[in-house]
C-alpha cells in the first residue's frame, strides 16, 4: 500500500539556500573516528599487557579491523549523505570496537585457569573477536547498502503497512516453531537452524514494526490528540481512541508470555507509548502505557503461580527480588553479575586483571558485567554516556527533520536504543528483572549488530535529509517542537 510524502508546510530554507555556507562535518567525523580508535587501542594494549605481561603489535589488528570498517561507513556517508550527523558514526564505531576488544580478552582465561604459555599463544585471529569483525562487516555493508538505497527518509512511508506486516511476521514466527528451533536459555526468540545458524528476528522487526507506527501515527494524530476529560491536570483520551496502544499492549502480553522475552515486550510496548506522546503532546498516554504495562506484568506474575505459560515470568521475577537465594543454581548468573560489579568498585580491576569467565554469557547477555568489573563504576558509566550521546543526536535528527514522519521515526529510533540499554543493564544490575535483551553493539552476535547498524544508518539518513542546504524544516533549528524538546530533558535528567 503506498501513501504521499508527509511533511509539514514549507517553512523558510536554511543553509546555503539562505545565504550561509553550510559545513557537512565529514572532517570531523574522520577527527573522531581517529580518536575512538586510540581509545580501543589503549583498551586492546591494557588487556594484553595485564595478561601476558607485555604488549605486542598484534594487539592493533582488531580495533585496526574495526576502524577500516569505520572508514569504509565514513566514505559511503560523504557518497550518500554528506550533510548527516557527524557524531552519530564514531560514535556506534567506538562502542563495536569496544565490544570486540572485550570479546576477544574474555577468550583469554585468566593466569589461575591455565600456564603462562597458553595466554602467549592467543593471537588477534584467534577467539570469537575476530567472528565479531566479521560479524561487524556484515552490520556495515548493510548500513551501506540502506545509505545508498533509502535516498529521502520519506520514502519508507509508502512501505509501511508491508513492514508492519513484516514485522509481525518475524515477531511471530519463534512462538510457532518447535521449541529445538526457538528456543535459548528458556526465551523462544531464535530461527535456530541447527549445525548451521541461528537468526534472532525480533531484531529486524522492531525496525519495520517502528516505521509503521511512525506512519501510522502520523495519519491517526489529530484524533488521538482529542481529550475527553482532565484528570489531576492530565487530560486523557477519549476510550474509543485507546485501541492502538491496547492493540500494542496485547502484542507485548504475547510477546512475554508466549516467548518468554520481557525485554522485547518492554521495548516495543515503550517506544510505541513514547511515539505517541511525540505525536499527540499528550502526557496522558505515558500514563496510560505504564498502567497498562505494570498491570500485564503483575497479572503474569500472579497467574505464574499456577498457570504454566507464565513460569517463566514468575519465577525470573523472585529472581530478582532474592538474587542470592540459589547463587549455584537458578540466581547463578545474577548473582555472580552483582559479585563482578562489587569486585570492580569505582575504578575496577583494570583491562586484562579481572576474572570474566566467572560469569555466565560473559560475551552476550552479561558483557555489562565484564565491562563492569575491569573498568569499573567509573568505565562503566563513561560507556553508558556514549549511548546517551547516541540518544541525544538521535533526537536531535527528530527535531531538525522537516516532516512529521521524520520526526517521529527518528525520536522512536533513538528512544529505542535508550530503552533497551536501560533493560539490559537494569537486568544484570538487578534494577529490574533480568531479560533476553542484547547490549546494542556491544555483545556479541550477528542478528542485534546488523539491526543496530541499520537503524544508524536510518539514523543517518533522517539527519541528512534535514541538514542539507536548500532544505525546509519543520520546527526550525532553533526551535524544536515541544514534545521532542520533553524527550530529550527527560533523558538527559535520567
Amino acid at each position: 500500500m503506498t501513501s504521499p510524502n508527509l511533511a509539514f508546510p514549507a517553512a523558510a530554507p536554511t543553509g546555503a539556500a539562505a545565504g550561509g555556507r553550510v559545513r557537512t562535518g565529514r572532517n570531523t567525523e574522520l577527527l573522531l573516528l581517529l580518536f575512538g580508535f586510540v581509545i580501543t587501542v589503549v583498551l586492546s594494549a591494557a588487556s594484553q599487557g595485564a595478561l601476558i605481561n607485555t604488549i605486542r603489535l598484534d594487539s592493533l589488528v582488531l580495533p585496526l579491523l574495526v576502524l577500516m570498517l569505520g572508514l569504509l561507513a565514513h566514505v559511503l556517508i560523504r557518497i550518500f549523505a554528506p550533510y548527516a550527523d557527524p557524531v552519530l558514526l564514531p560514535l556506534a564505531t567506538l562502542i563495536n570496537g569496544i565490544g570486540v576488544v572485550v570479546i576477544h580478552r574474555v577468550d583469554v582465561p585468566s593466569e589461575t585457569d591455565d600456564s603462562f604459555s597458553k595466554f602467549a599463544s592467543i593471537g588477534p585471529f584467534d577467539g570469537l573477536g575476530i567472528q565479531q569483525v566479521l560479524w561487524s562487516a556484515v552490520a556495515v555493508v548493510c548500513f551501506c547498502i540502506v545509505l545508498a538505497v533509502v535516498r529521502d527518509h520519506r520514502s519508507l512511508s509508502r512501505y509501511a503497512y508491508t513492514l508492519g506486516l513484516v514485522g509481525i511476521v518475524l515477531v511471530a514466527i519463534p512462538a510457532l516453531l518447535p521449541g529445538r528451533f526457538s528456543e535459548v536459555n528458556s526465551a523462544k526468540v531464535w530461527i535456530t537452524i541447527p549445525g548451521v545458524a541461528s537468526v534472532q528476528p525480533g531484531e529486524f522487526a522492531k525496525l519495520a514494526l517502528f516505521v509503521f507506527f511512525a506512519y501510522y501515527l502520523v495519519r491517526k494524530r489529530e484524533v488521538l490528540s482529542l481529550a475527553s476529560k482532565r484528570v489531576l491536570g492530565i487530560e486523557f483520551p477519549r476510550p474509543r481512541d485507546l485501541g492502538p496502544v491496547l492493540v500494542v499492549w496485547v502484542l507485548s502480553v504475547l510477546i512475554l508470555v508466549v516467548e518468554k522475552d520481557l525485554g522485547s515486550s518492554l521495548l516495543y510496548l515503550g517506544t510505541f507509548v513514547v511515539m505517541l506522546y511525540i505525536a499527540t503532546e499528550r502526557r496522558s498516554w505515558l500514563v496510560i502505557g505504564a498502567i497498562l504495562f505494570g498491570f500485564g506484568a503483575v497479572a503474569a506474575y500472579s497467574l505464574g503461580t499456577w498457570l504454566g505459560p507464565f513460569r517463566n515470568f514468575h519465577d525470573r521475577v523472585n529472581y530478582w527480588l532474592d538474587p542470592m537465594s540459589d547463587p549455584l543454581g537458578n540466581t547463578y548468573q545474577l548473582s555472580h553479575s552483582l559479585i563482578s560489579l562489587g569486585v570492580g568498585g569505582l575504578l575496577g580491576t583494570g583491562p586484562g586483571a579481572g576474572d570474566p569467565t566467572s560469569v555466565p554469557l560473559p560475551r552476550s547477555d552479561f558483557i555489562v558485567a565484564t565491562i563492569g568489573e575491569e573498568l569499573g563504576m567509573f568505565g562503566l558509566t563513561a560507556l553508558l554516556l556514549i549511548y546517551l550521546l547516541i540518544v541525544l543526536r538521535g533526537v536531535k535528527a527528530g527535531t531538525m527533520a522537516r516532516d512529521p514522519f521524520g520526526k517521529l521515526l527518528a525520536g522512536g529510533l533513538a528512544f529505542s536504543v535508550a530503552l533497551q540499554v536501560f533493560v539490559i543493564v537494569g537486568g544484570v544490575t538487578d534494577l529490574i528483572p533480568a531479560t533476553g535483551l542484547t547490549t546494542p553493539f556491544l555483545s556479541y552476535g550477528g542478528s542485534s549488530l546488523v539491526a543496530n547498524w541499520i537503524l544508524i544508518a536510518m539514523l543517518i539518513r533522517i539527519s541528512n535529509d534535514s541538514r542539507a542546504p536548500g532544505q525546509v524544516t519543520g520546527g526550525g533549528r532553533g526551535n524544536p517542537p515541544p514534545q521532542l524538546q520533553s524527550v530529550a530533558t527527560e533523558v538527559i535528567r535520567l
